[in-house]
């Protein structure tokens, strides 16, 4: 196999074929014709001396060992897209640009930010919510907002809260199970699970709070388990079961009356959420603004 790269029109070609799973999807995405892409694929088999494609009848796909190297190739290719989002957003008319985790900026800033455009009238702002970190040179241009020690991986950053979590359920689960309201009956009730995946193994869970407080863990399955903690809280808002909220992210549906705290117990978050940016981010007037606020906004919570 030859070390010099492929060429070019070939990895898009085999990119999306991999990811799209046809030929034709590719073309259409491309905006070439079925033949375009089949001759690109074959090209690229050349390239590598090896075979990518496996045909079964008429469906064609990927051999197993090519899907490592598609994987990687992807890897490259959503850098790419990402670096090209990037500029054309710097070629805008936007002021500021936020990317931050999608139950962050839905349930905590989402609701805040109406007094910083009151103050900062014109200012236009674009939130992108994403559990995939940008990469760190990406934040001479936008702010990240983020949670634990991720956040050493960016040029700077601050801590802006750490976050206590307590049993929350809707009016008409509390109507249906008044005995919600009795701690040590938690463990019997329907609740619902939030995982935010293997490299947030140390958030707490509902189970960990009711050790916390000398109970046994939830006894039966959970009802329904969330990747988002917002899709979590509205599943708790429609009256499924219990769960273990945040106070940032529920503080909001609690004022509102779609939730209620059944307990005054909490237990805190492991590490904070931060707000972290580039070296070149602050030599702007309105983005010094948005942190200033940002930070602000924090430190009322934290009181």
């Amino acid at each position: 196999m030859r070390s010099v790269l492929p060429p070019l029109r070939a990895l898009q070609a085999f990119e999306s074929f991999g990811r799209l799973g046809s030929v034709s999807g590719a073309a259409q995405e491309l905006g070439v014709t079925a033949g375009a892409i089949s001759q690109q694929l074959k090209l690229l088999e050349d390239h590598l001396q090896m075979a990518l494609i496996m045909k079964d009848g008429r469906r064609a796909s990927l051999v197993p060992k090519a899907r490592s190297y598609h994987a990687v190739v992807s890897e490259g290719s959503e850098k790419l897209r990402r670096a090209q989002a990037l500029l054309a957003q710097q070629k805008s008319a936007l002021d500021i640009h936020v990317s931050g985790l999608p139950t962050l900026l839905i349930k905590w800033l989402q609701p805040r930010l109406q007094s910083f455009e009151a103050r900062s009238e014109g200012v236009s702002i674009r939130l992108e919510a994403t559990h995939g970190e940008p990469e760190p040179a990406f934040l001479d241009h936008m702010f990240r907002l983020t949670y634990g020690n991720v956040s050493n991986t960016f040029p700077h950053s601050r801590a802006l809260f750490q976050d206590v979590c307590f049993p929350v359920c809707s009016p008409d689960f509390l109507m249906r199970h008044p005995e919600a309201l009795e701690p040590a009956n938690l463990p019997y009730l329907p609740w619902v699970d939030i995982d935010w995946g293997p490299s947030y193994s140390t958030v707490p869970t509902l189970g960990t709070w009711l050790a916390a407080q000398g109970l046994p863990r939830p006894t039966r399955k959970p009802v329904s388990i969330h990747s988002l903690s917002s899709s979590a809280l509205e599943s708790v808002v429609s009256g499924q079961g219990i769960a273990l909220a945040q106070l940032s992210f529920a503080s909001v549906d609690l004022g509102l009356g779609r939730l209620i705290r059944i307990s005054q117990e909490s237990i805190q978050m492991p590490e904070p959420y931060y707000v972290c940016w580039g070296p070149l981010m602050l030599e702007q007037e309105k983005p010094r603004d948005f942190l200033n606020w940002l930070l602000a906004e924090a430190k009322v919570l934290n009181t």
